[in-house]
């Protein structure tokens, strides 16, 4: 729908052709922010009937998910300075929150969603790495003797529950990722462990990614601003667009949903873009499809074709006509 073609005409303004027409606005204030574009959107939107267009191959379809009720859940409801205790170090789920996850994962498995999912990416705190594997992953080890091979996703008893092994066998990837994390320092709930002590509580999580060991990111008193968390989920999903993966599970927390979804929908009905940004319940799944718009990503289509197999004439009747017109 739009095309850069020029970074800076002049000191102070961006230009872009949009749909033909040139379009200029202030350096650092968002063309999807102002009000030229946004009526330009909505009188498209008018003129399409609210319907678009997008190759498939420049589209990932995500399905977020924030984590099941955490035990930090509950005793912030009760008390808001509750978290800023130490008890709630990392906040493990609650029992409830451990039948929520077996509800979304009820859900997952009769939509056939599970099935295709090609890649499941996860925060690395205790909380939705419990839930991730809860819902995305294989059956629970039931005993001792019918054990699939390979390494659970998670052992048994993490994280002060009651929960049995979970396997990995004929479940996408996990892979952990700390771009997806929840606002970050101060509160001890959202303070990560060591990935030494999380690898032997989750075999089969994949932690490449995360550079350090300890949790360097998080402050004991310098808190994360909104505007540094949505910046954080701008870059989680420039990232995205690096992976081949075309359907991917988000299983992440509800201020980095909340603060990275904002930046969308505003070329939307009101109502569209409340059904994106709406803040997330606990154990709740959206799907969402992200596209891109910019070229960045390097897709190829694995479903279109060319059509002409050899050389030779493939004029359209009409325009054949044009060409050669009887006479």
């Amino acid at each position: 729908m739009t095309r850069e073609i020029g970074e800076i005409i002049n000191p102070v303004y961006h230009i872009r052709e949009i749909e033909g027409r040139r379009v200029q606005w202030p350096i650092g204030v968002s063309p999807y922010y102002s009000g030229w574009l946004s009526s330009f959107m909505t009188a498209e939107r008018d003129a399409t009937g609210g319907q678009c267009l997008y190759p498939l191959h420049r589209c990932k379809t995500l399905h977020l998910v924030r984590h099941a009720q955490g035990i930090h859940n509950v005793e912030g409801e009760k008390d808001h300075n509750a978290y800023l205790s130490y008890d709630l170090f990392d906040a493990h789920l609650t029992p409830f929150g451990w039948k929520q996850v077996d509800n979304l994962r009820t859900h997952v498995q009769a939509s056939g969603l599970s099935k295709r999912i090609d890649l499941i990416i996860v925060s690395p705190l205790l909380r939705t790495m419990q839930t991730a594997v809860g819902v995305f992953a294989g059956e629970a080890y039931t005993d001792g003797v019918n054990v699939p091979p390979g390494p659970p996703l998670i052992v048994a008893n993490t994280g002060n529950s009651d929960h049995p092994a979970i396997s990995s066998l004929n479940c996408p990837p996990f892979l952990a990722v700390e771009l997806c994390r929840e606002s970050l320092g101060v509160r001890p709930c959202d303070k990560r462990r060591s990935i030494r002590e999380y690898r032997p509580l989750f075999p089969a999580i994949d932690f490449s990614l995360i550079e350090s060991d300890d949790d360097i990111l998080w402050k004991t008193d310098i808190r994360e601003k909104n505007e540094e968390i949505s910046a954080r989920g701008m870059k989680f999903l420039k990232w995205l667009w690096t992976r081949e993966e075309k359907e991917i599970a988000i299983v992440t927390h509800s201020a980095f949903l909340l603060h990275t979804l904002s930046a969308f929908g505003n070329d939307c009905h009101p109502y569209v873009k409340s059904e994106i940004c709406a803040p997330f319940a606990n154990c709740e799944l959206r799907s969402v499809v992200i596209i891109d718009r910019s070229l960045n990503a390097s897709a190829s289509s694995t479903t279109n074709y060319p059509g002409k197999i050899s050389h030779g004439l493939d004029l359209p009747s009409d325009v054949a006509t044009e060409k050669h017109p009887e006479k």
